[in-house]
């Protein structure tokens, strides 16, 4: 007898805003120069690789981790220079704080704001946290446009807004004293996210304690760590001690918690790398902009914005010849025929200018 036959699942009990999209792509980079997603194309040492391996091998994965590793956040504090009287919260990446924060504020009829085009996970964990998102159109050349932003400040009332310092996917640093007057006018939280910070070495860190509706977020991952996932906020203990509560437990796992334990003993090792990408950064920049047919803007991340006659082709182009970089044109309508190539090592970084010019020519 013949088994009958099963109807398909029933989705209609997926959220309808939730089903109308499409998960975040991540793409494939077998075989390919890896130049689309902003890492440090540097990796550990051998002697600190073996040693690092040795101190993980001592974990115990039968285990749970700390639910407050207090002792290791004391530590990442100091590393930092957490000014005195703040508090800092890990996450699972700064993805998972900017949930947590959107989350903890997610009133009904809440509204995130932040300057638009930047770090789409603003708007997607909004969205997912039932908060209306505003993105205020950048200014000329990608600049924070003060009068826009306040105006949505005023207009809106934003339980939080957030600023990426730099900017993602443009680049650059905005005015600080437009950030001042943000921070001055906001209703709710002003988060500065510092994801590039080791490129910038420009921080908000010191002015916590100036400012009390200001967070500072960060990552360890474009310093060199963004496989062991590590995130941290930083701000007055009141703000902490809320944002924690809906934080789930041993959200940070054991192994991320040792590796970067042993890793912070070894900072110096990171800057020398990071100071290697801000030298390449100079002159890959210098070659963009040597190049016909490419307009380059400044950046202070570890990655370059510019600009071409046609993103999707030269995109695909690139692809072909072995070179992956992100595609950035169809996020926003200031983002025409542009793309976004992270600062590679010396030879990734020749071999994409070689390829880029290379396919332009072909173009012409």
């Amino acid at each position: 007898m013949n088994a009958p036959i099963r109807p398909g699942p029933d989705l209609s009990v997926i959220r309808d805003d939730v089903r109308a999209i499409s998960a975040y792509h991540v793409p494939d980079a077998t075989g390919l120069i890896k130049l689309d997603a902003m890492e440090n194309p540097y990796g550990l040492p051998e002697p600190l690789t073996r040693e690092l391996g040795q101190r993980l091998s001592q974990v115990a994965l039968n285990r749970y981790p700390p639910a407050d590793p207090a002792a290791f956040k004391a530590k990442l504090a100091r590393a930092v220079g957490l000014p005195a009287g703040m508090t800092l919260m890990l996450g699972n990446g700064s993805d998972e704080l900017i949930h947590l924060v959107i989350q903890a504020c997610a009133r009904p009829g809440a509204k995130v704001v932040s300057p638009w085009p930047s770090f789409v996970m603003y708007e997607l964990a909004a969205k997912f946290d039932g908060c209306r998102f505003v993105g205020v159109p950048l200014g000329a050349d990608f600049a924070l446009d003060r009068d826009a932003l306040l105006a949505a400040v005023e207009a809106q009332r934003p339980a939080v807004v957030f600023i990426a310092y730099p900017n993602n996917p443009t680049g650059n640093l905005f005015d600080r004293a437009a950030i001042e007057a943000v921070l001055a006018a906001a209703p709710g939280l002003v988060v500065i996210d510092e994801a590039y910070l080791p490129f910038a070495r420009d921080t908000w860190l010191r002015q916590l304690g100036r400012w009390p509706n200001l967070l500072v977020l960060r990552t360890l991952s474009k310093l060199g760590m963004a496989g062991l996932r590590l995130g941290y906020l930083c701000g007055d203990g009141a703000w902490i001690g809320e944002f924690e509560k809906v934080r789930p437990p041993y959200n940070v796992n054991a192994l991320t918690l040792a590796a970067v334990d042993f890793l912070l003993d070894h900072l110096d090792v990171f800057e020398q790398q990071a100071q290697a990408i801000r030298a390449e950064r100079a002159r890959l920049m210098a070659a963009l902009r040597a190049t016909p047919g490419v307009t380059a803007f400044d950046s202070d991340a570890n990655f370059i914005l510019f600009r071409v006659a046609d993103a999707a082709a030269t995109f695909a182009a690139l692809r072909a010849r072995g070179i992956l970089i992100k595609n950035v044109a169809p996020m926003h309508a200031s983002l025409g025929g542009c793309l976004r190539v992270t600062v590679g090592t010396p030879a990734e970084n020749d071999a994409f200018v070689g390829a880029l010019r290379a396919t332009l020519q072909v173009s012409r």
